[in-house]
């Protein structure tokens, strides 16, 4: 079984997840042994973003800006689908508290939806998101 990095390298839905775990060095990381749950942002919601904002992050004067994104993303542990709580506050690898939201069988992570879910590799668990999560 794939470990997160390589199933983000070969997703074609997560091209620009890998450009920025790849610049940020936390592919190194999410090839280790974990477990991890990434809430991993599509291609669909890195379009979302102005352009401006991932080039800025993608510079090599940026890489911790890009890695505190990154790492609001990742949660300790492998968390399924079926085990997220409404009202349930996560603590993500950057150390800041991410809000669950469950209605209808939907689920959503910081106002970001959980698009695909439960995609399962050695070290966790990958859930794509339709929206980037950023902190300020």
């Amino acid at each position: 079984m794939s470990n997160i990095t390589q199933v983000v390298n070969v997703d074609k839905n997560m091209t620009t997840l890998k450009k920025s775990v790849n610049a940020s060095g936390l592919d190194q990381v999410l090839s280790s042994t974990g477990p991890f749950t990434v809430f991993a942002p599509s291609d669909r919601a890195f379009g979302k973003l102005d352009k401006s904002v991932l080039d800025n992050l993608l510079k090599p004067e940026n890489k911790a800006k890009l890695v505190n994104m990154l790492n609001h993303h990742v949660v300790a542990g492998k968390i399924q689908f079926k085990d997220l709580k409404d009202g349930e506050k996560l603590k993500a690898v950057d150390g800041k508290e991410l809000l669950v939201h469950v209605k209808d069988g939907a689920v959503s992570i910081d106002g970001a939806n959980i698009e695909q879910h439960d995609v399962l590799t050695s070290n966790g668990v990958i859930h794509s998101l339709d929206a980037v999560m950023i902190k300020n």
